[in-house]
C-alpha cells in the first residue's frame, strides 16, 4: 500500500468568505476579504480588532443541520458538521461503515461555550453536558455522531498545524490499509479565550493584516471549518468517483524553539517543506505555487520567508490567503488545503491581499493579484505553536 496514490474525492468548507466551496472560490477570485468587525462573538474587543467571522448564528447552523433543541453542539462542532457534510456529499459517501474514518483537528474545541458557563454550571443541570466540551475530543465526537462515523475517530490538536496534520494522519491510515476512506480536516471558532490570548502575545493587528509586508502589524483571527475525503486512487476508480486532486507528499517537523514563536532560521519550516518534497519525490523547481502560512506577524513571516529562501533557489509564486479569512488556527491547514486544490482545478493563483512594501530581509514579494497560470503542484504550509510545522503537497487530477 505504500506506493498507492492518495486522492481527494470530496471537499467542504465554511469560512468568512463563504459557506461552501463555490462561494469561497468566488471570493478568492474577486479579491473579496471576509475580515471585518466582530458581530457574533461577545467581547470587550468588539471595536478593537477585525476578525474573519462567519456571519451565521449557532441557531441558524443548528437549523440547517436539523438538530434537536437540546443538541449540545458547540460552535466549532456546528461549523465542523456543516463543512464535513459537504465533503461527504461531494464524494458520494452515502453509507458510512467501519471502513470510513474521521481525523479531526481543533484547538479551541468547545471553549466558546465553557468560557461562558464557567461560573454557571451549578445553576442549571442542563449545563452539565458541556463540562466535557472543554476537551477537543468532544467536538470531534459530536461531529462523528452526527455523520454516523463509528470506526476510527480521533482528534489532533497541534495548534495551527492541526488541520494539515489531520490530512497527513488520514493518508497514513489509508497507506497502512486501516481504512478504505477517511474524512480529514479541522474546525475552530472564535472565542474570548483565543482573542484575549493572542492579544496578550501582542500579535493581533488593529488593522487588516498584511502578510509578508515590511510594515505588517500582526494577524487577524478567524473561524472556519474545512474537510477533505481521502481514499486510494484504486478505490476511487472502482466507485467511478471523480478525482479532485492527488495528495503527493507531506511532512511534519518540529524545531522545538519556543512555545509560541518560530525560530529565526525557520529550521522547522525548512525541514517540513524539504521532507514533504522528498516524500513526494519532487524537487523544489517543480512547485508552481506556495500557499504560505503567512500569518502577518513579524516573527512568522520572517521565519517562513527565510526557510523558503533557503530551500528554493527561485521562489515560486507565493501568497497567503489569511488576509481573506483571518488566521483560523486549527482550521487553517484544512481550508488552505481546499484553496490549494482549487488552485489546481482552476489553474490559478490567489492574491496576497493588502501587500504594499517588500520585506527588507527577504528577496521575494508575495503575489498580489488573482492570476491564471499553469499549476501542477502546490505546496501548502501550516506552522503551529511549539514549533510544530507541517507541509502538504497536492497535484492536479489527471
Amino acid at each position: 500500500m505504500d506506493n498507492e496514490r492518495i486522492v481527494v474525492t470530496g471537499m467542504g468548507v465554511t469560512s468568512a468568505i463563504g459557506n461552501n466551496v463555490e462561494e469561497n472560490f468566488s471570493a478568492l477570485q474577486q479579491s473579496k476579504s471576509g475580515i471585518g468587525k466582530i458581530e457574533i462573538l461577545e467581547t470587550v474587543h468588539q471595536d478593537h480588532f477585525p476578525v474573519g467571522e462567519i456571519k451565521m448564528s449557532n441557531e441558524a447552523l443548528a437549523e440547517y443541520l436539523k438538530l434537536p433543541d437540546f443538541h449540545y453542539f458547540t460552535r466549532a462542532a456546528l461549523l465542523g458538521a456543516y463543512a464535513a457534510k459537504q465533503a461527504l456529499q461531494q464524494a458520494n459517501i452515502e453509507e458510512i461503515d467501519f471502513q470510513t474514518g474521521f481525523v479531526n483537528g481543533t484547538s479551541v474545541g468547545g471553549m466558546d461555550v465553557t468560557e461562558k458557563l464557567y461560573h454557571k454550571y451549578k445553576e442549571n443541570p442542563s449545563n452539565f453536558p458541556f463540562i466535557e466540551a472543554q476537551h477537543p475530543g468532544f467536538t470531534t465526537n459530536k461531529i462523528a455522531d452526527y455523520l454516523g462515523i463509528n470506526g476510527v475517530v480521533t482528534t489532533i490538536s497541534t495548534a495551527c498545524s492541526s488541520g494539515a496534520n489531520a490530512v497527513m494522519m488520514g493518508a497514513k491510515l489509508l497507506k497502512q490499509n486501516r481504512l478504505k476512506r477517511v474524512l480529514v480536516g479541522a474546525t475552530d471558532c472564535l472565542s474570548k479565550f483565543t482573542l484575549n490570548g493572542f492579544h496578550s502575545l501582542r500579535i493581533l493587528s488593529p488593522d487588516l493584516c498584511q502578510p509578508f509586508d515590511q510594515h505588517r502589524k500582526g494577524l487577524n483571527l478567524g473561524e472556519a471549518a474545512g474537510y477533505l475525503v481521502l481514499e486510494t486512487e484504486e478505490d476511487a476508480k472502482k466507485r467511478n468517483q471523480p478525482i479532485l486532486a492527488y495528495l503527493e507528499g507531506y511532512a511534519n517537523a518540529n524545531d522545538a524553539h519556543h512555545q509560541t514563536a518560530s525560530s529565526a532560521t525557520g529550521e522547522g519550516s525548512f525541514l517540513a517543506m524539504q521532507q514533504a518534497l522528498n516524500n513526494a519525490n519532487l524537487n523544489p523547481k517543480q512547485i508552481d505555487y506556495i500557499n504560505a502560512h503567512g500569518t502577518a506577524t513579524p516573527n512568522n513571516d520572517l521565519s517562513e520567508g527565510t526557510a523558503i529562501q533557503r530551500l528554493f533557489q527561485e521562489t515560486p509564486t507565493l501568497s497567503s490567503t489569511k488576509a481573506f479569512t483571518g488566521h483560523t488556527l486549527a482550521a487553517a491547514g484544512a481550508i488552505e488545503a481546499v484553496f490549494s486544490i482549487l488552485s489546481l482545478q482552476y489553474q490559478c493563483v490567489f492574491p496576497n491581499l493588502n501587500f504594499q512594501t517588500k520585506m527588507e530581509d527577504l528577496n521575494f514579494s508575495p503575489h498580489n493579484s488573482f492570476q491564471k497560470q499553469e499549476v501542477n503542484y502546490v505546496l501548502s504550509n501550516s506552522f503551529g505553536f511549539g514549533g510544530n510545522c507541517s507541509s502538504l503537497i497536492f497535484s492536479k487530477a489527471l
